[in-house]
This record gives C-alpha cells, structure tokens and sequence, in this order.
C-alpha cells in the first residue's frame, strides 16, 4: 500500500514557483548569503561553469531560492553586479564638487575602489566573466551605461557629456584591465598616487573643458 502522499508511481511531483517553508529555512540574511556565493562563484569558475545549484550550495540554500529571490542564471549575475558596483554608484556626488580638480578626484575616487581588497575581488570576478561570455558582457555594458554612466553624463556641463563620460570610463577601466586583471608591469605594481596624478588630466579634459 502507498504511503500517505503518494500515488502508485511515487512521490507527487514539486510544485514550481513560491519555495516552500521548508525550502526556505535558510531564515534571515539568506539573499545576502546568496549574492556573496554568486560573486565568489563567478570569479573562481566565469560565467560559462557558474550554475545556480553550484551557487544554492555554496549559501547553503536550496537551488529553488535562488529561483525565487534573482529568476534565472543572467538575472543573478546582474544582481551581484549591482552590488559589486555599488560604490561607483557614488561617483554623481564626486562631480558635483564643482569641476575644479575634478579629474583628480574621478580617478582617486576609482583607483581606491580597486585598491581596496574587499571591493577589488567581486570586480574582478565581474570582469573576468564578461570578457569570456557574451551574455554577462550583455548584463555588465547595460548596467554600467543605465546605472552608473547616464548618472555621470547627468552632472556634466560640457558638450557631448554621454560621450564624455564613455571616454573616461574608458580610460579608468583600461587602467583597471592592465594593472589589475592583466598585471602588465610596470603598471602593475605603480604607486597609485602615481596613475591618479598622471591619468587625472586627461580625465579633468574629458569631465570639465568645453
């Protein structure tokens, strides 16, 4: 006879959609968990090897959590971006310090994200998966022009400021790509106070000359 439940072929199938409160026991603070697996995930495997059950074991969460908290593989990605480029979200409030010495602060503002260990490795993760897979490149171009570039563009008093400020983010993330993911010498290993003063010109003529 059936145990209670069943039907002669087993088990009833799982239900899709909300996870159940047994699925869910990862109580408080499991989203976060989540976030923090996926970007540890991204960086040690890329975007192609990265899987939601491989990020739902590393929070210690069921793969159905990940579904109902972030959607589909792309989605989760595109959230562990907004995190990991939260603090370039700021860089609106170093513009409008007015444009004197502007070009000097858009650098060290960006330079000290990158050389601080605890934000440097999620942006790592992030880059290294967007060169290799178009689809996460897809999720990184949209998320730096809708969130982080148009805000720029938006505080700038110049011709062209969309333009401008893709020119600057250029020139950053290229600094960013040498220095920290390709470690070509003798960038590599420069003081920063040294690439602030030598790249913070053509950034202020980028930002503040008409």
């Amino acid at each position: 006879m059936s145990a209670p439940g069943t039907g002669a072929s087993g088990p009833a199938p799982r239900r899709r959609g909300r996870p159940s409160r047994t699925e869910s026991t990862a109580g408080p603070g499991a989203r976060e968990r989540i976030l923090a697996a996926a970007r540890t995930e991204f960086a040690e495997r890329g975007y192609d090897k990265a899987s939601i059950r491989g990020i739902a074991r590393a929070a210690g969460v069921d793969p159905a959590l990940v579904h109902h908290y972030f959607g589909t593989k792309e989605q989760v990605f595109g959230a562990a971006i907004e995190v990991t480029f939260e603090p370039a979200l700021h860089l609106p409030d170093v513009l409008a310090q007015g444009t004197e010495g502007v070009g000097e602060r858009f650098a060290r503002y960006f330079i000290g994200i990158w050389e601080n260990p605890a934000t440097r490795a999620p942006l790592l993760a992030v880059i290294r998966s967007a060169v290799t897979h178009e689809t996460a490149a897809k999720v990184l171009r949209g998320f730096v022009l809708r969130r982080m570039l148009e805000r720029v563009a938006a505080e700038l008093a110049v011709p062209e400021p969309r333009l401008r400020a893709e020119l600057a983010a250029a020139q950053l993330v290229g600094v960013a790509m040498l220095r920290y993911v390709v470690q070509v010498e003798p960038l590599a290993s420069a003081d920063p106070e040294d690439i602030v003063r030598m790249v913070a010109p053509t950034l202020q003529r980028y930002l503040a000359e008409a």
